[in-house]
């Protein structure tokens, strides 16, 4: 939780005027009890109005002043609160972006969205109280029990018998419930982690019948959730209970005390009231002290389950600027353009293996191959043999185990991310669009693209003619994650947001199975047509897709089947033949 706090650097003026203005109302509400012992022992004994209305207007300007210090106060407290998270969820934000897939993959989607939301804004809340009270309860405990020395220190002694056992109660709850408000936010986690599957695939789940059994798993990881809650919160709410039994009891004994010191002349009756008024200050800011104990305990948690996340760093190291110059000027010497394309292959796998975080086994073993410069490179295989997993090798979104996967002739390890990446054009399986316009989708892949490019990439994509139809064009609204297209719309786009950048390699990541075989093979004889001459790898199941690539790579459980063309593939590998003569009948054998 410590490391957060150098957000609030920029907060510094607000982190120091709050808790003052809140010492200066604390310090006016100190006078409070003076004023009245004066008004009971000079003004009513004395049956002097004059002196009582004098004294009120002195309450009443009390009141005013702690009033505007307090109204300060909240305004310095809210700006430095708010802005701190502001900057920190900014900065988790920004670190979360820099995370490879292996940490998205072990942390969460639905763990991370908890950090974001629910837990920074309890970390928010925490700093808000903290600036505003935390200084200020103590302040007038102490203050309240200076106070009552000053009037009978015989009286008082019962002030330093109360505090230590209120400390102690306080303490101690917020001691034991600490590690349990953690063990509730990660209980959230799980309930939101079952939320977002079931909205995620609630076609699925309705297909198949299954909104009874996802909700009892609901309700049980919910119900599991609500009796941690209950839990905890049982404690906590003894924290009121027990501080009032402790404050009333001590009242009683400062009245009883107090009682006898009125009938031996030692104190007057006003100073009394007052002692018995500072009591009443210090129950009601310890019953402050409480609650806001539970919300810096739960602040607390919360900002250690954000510390973690930030704590995590990313299993890809990108070099350095410098080191990257450095790799550029000794692994480019090789001749660009066609010198290259005969001496360098475009994409290089040397004996790679893959074995991702946490795995029992390996996804991918011993891959080789090369893809030259302007070939198409199939891939094809059955569900879970690897295909997803070799392609996401390329530009780097996981890192080989064993091996090395060369780019240009360069290992993929010393590329800055940025350079690798801006080579590549890639089309993952799931077709993800932005709301937004189709403008603002497709400059993703080139930030400064004019139209004639747009409406380039549209067209080797097979979109430009459903684009065109559409009311406003290239400014036609997307909805959130493409919603308003068809699922073939949503994959051209997507297509043509990887061509507009022109990547000299092109990743197809079974992008073109929501479209028809008409179109899928319009799509392939535009992009092989292409002036770039891009080296494309399409991963595919259908064998349509790929019989006409230059190279055909067959995986079977992560290993490699077979490597070749369809007429050799067909000849010689039964891994392909089952694929290829399970799509297609006899006739066509």
């Amino acid at each position: 939780m410590k490391k957060l706090l150098v957000y609030l650097k920029d907060y510094k003026k607000e982190t120091v005027l709050a808790p003052l203005f809140k010492l200066l109302e604390a310090s006016f509400e100190l006078f409070v009890p003076l004023v009245m012992a004066a008004i009971i022992d000079n003004g009513i004994a004395n049956g002097d109005r004059g002196y009582i209305g004098r004294m009120c207007l002195v309450l009443i300007a009390l009141g005013i002043i702690g009033l505007t210090c307090s109204i300060t106060a909240q305004y310095f407290a809210a700006r430095a609160a708010v802005g701190f998270a502001a900057q920190m969820k900014q900065a988790l934000f920004a670190h979360i972006q820099s995370l490879s897939f292996t940490e998205m993959d072990t942390v969460g989607t639905s763990t991370l969205i908890t950090r974001m939301t629910s837990d920074a804004n309890q970390v928010q809340n925490g700093v808000n109280m903290v600036l505003r009270l935390f200084l200020r309860s103590p302040f007038i405990v102490f203050g309240a029990m200076i106070m009552a020395f000053t009037i009978d220190v015989k009286a008082a002694l019962v002030f330093v018998a109360a505090i230590p056992l209120l400390s102690l109660v306080v303490f101690g709850i917020m001691v034991i419930t600490t590690p349990m408000y953690r063990k509730v936010q990660g209980g959230l986690d799980a309930v939101l982690g079952i939320t977002r599957e079931n909205l995620t695939g609630v076609r699925v789940l309705r297909a198949f019948n299954k909104e009874e059994s996802e909700r009892k798993r609901f309700e049980a990881a919910n119900g599991a959730l609500a009796q941690m809650q209950k839990a905890v919160g049982r404690l906590s709410a003894l924290m009121n209970p027990v501080t009032y039994i402790i404050i009333n009891g001590a009242v009683i004994a400062l009245v009883w005390t107090g009682a006898w010191q009125v009938e031996n002349g030692v104190i007057t009756q006003g100073e009394v009231v007052a002692l018995v008024n500072y009591m009443s200050q210090i129950l009601v800011e310890l019953i402050k002290l409480a609650n806001l104990i539970v919300t810096i305990t739960k602040a607390i948690a919360c900002g250690n389950r954000i510390e973690s996340i930030f704590e995590m760093s990313s299993s890809l190291t990108d070099p350095a600027a410098e080191n990257g110059q450095k790799a550029a000027e000794d692994g480019q010497k090789t001749p660009s353009g066609a010198s290259r394309t005969q001496d360098v292959p475009a994409v290089a796998f040397e004996h790679v293996c893959l074995t991702y975080k946490n795995a029992g086994a390996e996804s991918l073993t011993d891959i080789d191959f090369q893809a030259r410069s302007g070939q198409t490179i199939g891939v094809i295989g059955g569900t879970g043999s690897g295909k997803s997993s070799l392609v996401n090798l390329i530009p780097r979104f996981y890192d080989v185990t064993k091996g090395r996967v060369l780019v240009d002739g360069r290992d993929v390890r010393e590329y800055q991310l940025s350079e690798l990446r801006g080579k590549i054009g890639m089309v993952l399986q799931k077709a993800v669009l932005f709301q937004g316009t189709i403008r603002e989708n497709l400059l993703w892949g080139k930030e400064d693209a004019s139209d004639e490019e747009l409406y380039r990439a549209l067209e080797i994509a097979q979109a430009r003619d459903f684009v065109e139809e559409k009311n406003g064009g290239l400014d036609a609204p997307v909805a959130q994650g493409g919603k308003n297209l068809s699922g073939g719309q949503r994959q051209r786009l997507t297509i043509a947001r990887a061509l507009v950048r022109r990547p000299s390699i092109l990743i197809l990541d079974d992008s073109a199975s929501a479209l028809d075989y008409a179109t899928d093979a319009r799509l392939r004889k535009a992009i092989r047509e292409m002036e770039e001459g891009p080296t494309v790898f399409i991963v595919s199941q259908r064998a349509a897709s790929i019989r006409h690539a230059d190279q055909i790579i067959v995986l079977d459980d992560g290993e490699v089947a077979g490597i070749g063309t369809h007429e050799q593939l067909l000849a010689g590998c039964p891994a392909y033949q089952e694929i290829y003569y399970s799509q297609f009948e006899k006739e066509e054998r």
